[in-house]
């Protein structure tokens, strides 16, 4: 499995309540935060959720 690094760069205001709890399960918190994850399907599913509020970067290695 791939990793993944996940950047939170849009405000969750006025979006959808789920779309704010599917954030906070990635473990995002705060605008510009990162997290490097495994790319497990559960996880890719989740950011499908919230691309648009996400940037997202393939880590090779």
């Amino acid at each position: 499995m791939s990793k993944v690094k996940i950047t939170y760069v849009r405000s969750a205001i006025n979006r959808p309540q789920r779309q704010k709890l599917t954030l906070a399960a990635l473990g995002l918190k705060k605008l510009n935060q990162s997290r490097e994850m495994e790319g497990s399907p559960q996880v890719l599913g989740m950011i499908a959720k919230v691309q648009h509020l996400l940037k997202v970067e393939e880590i090779k290695g």
